[in-house]
């Protein structure tokens, strides 16, 4: 891809990110806080769909009207559609991102139909943009994990060391997601799934470039950090009453800490859809290009 090119697909971060990486912060501790601050402001951007979604959920919690005639459901499900559409407008985000929110949207989506029906979990009534039990605004927050991976991977230039190969993972993410509705009836198999994904990530590392200076973690480690960030941000939309667990219903008290697991098996499927819309996950080294 050409220079020019880049520059017209660039988004509005692209540019500012370029900015800031070519400061030249004298050695010593002074870079090390510089490449912590950019570590932290590239972290805050790819968190910003989910950001948003989050804020929404806590204002309109606190301050929504009880009997407007919009819904709170419904206004949620608006509220995301600008968010979405004022960021693809303002390039704060790019059409390859969009294409990976669609993916979660859909998918999402089809689990909440299932699991708000099985009794696992249950939002408020109201509205007319819903689908069943769901309102509409709940495929977004599934988005905001796609969201959040697709962009880290293209900011920190994310790339693979002992990836499995493409149907290995093809395979794993579509037991997890099987699992996922079988385990209503079938023996849940989950604690097979973790020995499996050990097995199979247990030598994985992922490298990332903060600043200057390519830093690695072990896959099985960055998993767990961001599927603890996701419970963090399950416990903030629950207290918002997005939705409520069955122990939740005579009043909010913290998610499970076993919910953690199943975040974990989300983050398999989520690095997997992600890989798959944009790189070829057969091979060891994923390289995106930048943003």
């Amino acid at each position: 891809m050409s220079d020019t090119s880049q520059q017209r697909g660039a988004t509005r971060f692209a540019r500012v990110r370029a900015r800031l990486e070519a400061a030249q912060p004298t050695s010593g501790w002074r870079s090390w806080v510089y490449e912590f601050l950019l570590f932290g402001f590239k972290q805050g951007w790819a968190c910003l769909f989910g950001a948003l979604m989050l804020a929404l959920l806590l204002g309109t919690h606190f301050f929504y009207p009880d009997h407007i005639w919009l819904a709170r459901n419904d206004f949620l499900t608006l509220a995301a559609v600008v968010i979405q559409v004022g960021m693809l407008a303002f390039r704060l985000e790019n059409w390859e991102e969009a294409k990976v929110i669609l993916a979660f949207h859909v998918t999402g989506t089809i689990m909440e139909q299932f699991k708000t029906r099985a009794g696992s979990w249950n939002y408020d009534a109201g509205g007319v943009l819903h689908i069943g039990l769901v309102p509409l605004y709940s495929g977004f927050m599934y988005a905001a994990v796609g969201s959040y991976i697709a962009r880290i991977w293209r900011i920190f230039d994310i790339h693979m060391t002992h990836w499995p190969a493409r149907w290995q993972l093809i395979a794993l993410a579509t037991a997890i997601y099987v699992n996922f509705f079988a385990h209503h009836w079938l023996p849940d198999i989950r604690w097979l799934l973790f020995a499996v994904i050990v097995l199979m990530f247990w030598r994985s590392r992922f490298f990332f470039t903060p600043f200057r200076q390519e830093r690695w973690m072990p896959i099985l480690l960055g998993f767990f950090l961001v599927a603890l960030f996701i419970w963090f941000a399950e416990n903030i939309g629950t207290f918002a009453h997005a939705w409520s667990y069955p122990n939740q219903r005579h009043g909010w008290a913290m998610v499970s800490a076993a919910k953690l697991g199943s975040w974990y098996l989300l983050m398999i499927i989520s690095v997997v859809m992600v890989s798959l819309i944009h790189h070829d996950a057969g091979e060891t080294n994923i390289r995106s290009p930048a943003d």
